[in-house]
């Protein structure tokens, strides 16, 4: 389960992994908790008369489409966009940054009480950048992991079930954005990151993004990056198929940073001496699932698939 602020975020952040357990046969649900009503139009080419009007149906219709490229299911948690307001200025009445968290929370419960994920991805406590609908979506995931696995909490969301591991999106960070400035440079190629890499923190000494973020997991999965971008272009509001991140080159992108990575920041997944987990792990589902044992029988069955 794979749980983002709006529709698009789940196309520019983890989309390559997304599909890529898609594909091999893992259940994927995508949870937007809010329907980006609030955007902006991005891309220059969509912004025509008739859009504005109906950006929160066209925002849907975009979904549909990139969850289709994905091949995953996707279900909005209800909430509205709270916008992008200016220094001092308040959230919007009725918007997801200001719904109570235990109500927010609920709603996300039944979710994973219905769905069954054995891992959960979002954003760290920064919300990945800070808008107040990211921050919001780290507090109310959070929240809902802890609380779905306990009968006493939000009896009525379902039977108990609680997810094994919680991951926190590690993607765009400084070092990829320098990786790829530098390979292309290298290359003699203009990578347009210049401006990007100078509003962005320094790195830490560790493996982390520039804010710090650690990363435990880096999920090869490069082979999944033109689904990633068919994916991102659905939501034609949103992306300019002429600037930012489509601009930079995928081959180079596939030489120098094949994988897609995240933070492990909790997990109820006990290690044991059967069971390798790489530092980092190369698998999300590093310790929840076994590879299959070969056997004499002919045909004999992968282990299921996880969600």
């Amino acid at each position: 389960m794979s749980v983002h602020a709006h529709p698009d975020d789940e196309s520019s952040k983890g989309a390559a992994t997304l599909a890529k357990y898609a594909a091999e046969g893992v259940e994927v649900l995508v949870v937007t908790c809010t329907g980006g009503e609030r955007g902006d139009v991005l891309n220059p080419a969509m912004d025509r008369p008739g859009v504005r009007e109906n950006l929160a149906a066209i925002r849907r219709d975009e979904m549909a489409e990139a969850r289709r490229i994905l091949g995953v299911r996707q279900r909005f948690l209800g909430f509205v966009d709270s916008g992008l307001p200016g220094p001092g200025e308040p959230l919007p009445e009725g918007c997801f940054a200001l719904a109570p968290l235990e109500e927010a929370a609920g709603r996300l419960v039944g979710l994973i009480r219905s769905f069954r994920p054995h891992v959960v991805v979002t954003y760290d406590e920064t919300g990945g950048y800070p808008h107040p609908d990211h921050i919001r979506t780290h507090q109310v995931t959070v929240a809902a992991f802890d609380a779905a696995g306990e009968a006493g909490r939000h009896p009525e969301a379902g039977a108990p079930w609680r997810p094994l591991k919680l991951y926190y999106q590690g993607g765009l960070s400084r070092p990829w954005f320098q990786a790829l400035h530098d390979a292309m440079t290298a290359r003699g190629m203009d990578s347009g990151m210049r401006e990007v890499l100078a509003e962005l923190p320094e790195a830490g000494s560790g493996s982390g993004s520039g804010s710090g973020l650690e990363i435990t997991t880096r999920v090869p999965c490069a082979e999944y990056f033109a689904t990633r971008d068919r994916a991102l272009l659905a939501h034609a509001t949103q992306i300019d198929p002429n600037a930012g991140f489509m601009l930079h080159d995928r081959d180079v992108e596939r030489e120098v940073w094949p994988t897609e990575d995240y933070h492990l920041a909790r997990s109820h997944v006990a290690v044991d001496a059967d069971i390798d987990v790489a530092t980092p792990e190369d698998d999300l589902f590093a310790g929840v699932r076994r590879p299959p044992r070969p056997t004499a029988a002919a045909g004999a069955a992968a282990s299921p698939g996880c969600g």
